[in-house]
């Protein structure tokens, strides 16, 4: 399973980006997360396998959007309003095993490479 997300960039805050992340191989659950500096690596958002149920973290809720497009195998974090403390590197993963999607880093085993999202003041 290969994993590439990009649409990373600088933004003012208020704005918006949208993240993509395009996936080879079969349709798994998948989530997106983010490492700002110096900070450890959180949960961001999940969608299930077939885009019906999705979670977030309530840092996101009302602002951040994931979605799929299970025919173009991609998924998308759409982010609005956004803050300076959004600033990280926002990584796409998918998990492979289990049921629901997960909110925890090591339920997902494969990654992709981050793209950077900064948010100036």
């Amino acid at each position: 399973v290969q994993l590439q997300a990009f649409g990373g960039g600088l933004v003012q805050a208020g704005g918006s980006l949208r993240l993509s992340c395009a996936a080879s191989g079969r349709t798994f659950n998948m989530g997106w997360f983010r490492q700002a500096p110096g900070k450890e690596r959180e949960f961001v958002a999940a969608i299930s396998r077939n885009g019906y149920s999705t979670y977030y973290a309530d840092f996101v809720k009302g602002r951040f959007t994931i979605s799929r497009d299970n025919a173009k195998n991609t998924v998308y974090l759409q982010m609005n309003s956004l803050k300076p403390e959004d600033t990280a590197v926002y990584y796409c993963a998918a998990d492979p095993r289990m049921v629901v999607p997960s909110k925890i880093i090591n339920a997902y085993d494969y990654w992709g490479q981050g793209t950077l999202v900064t948010v100036s003041s």
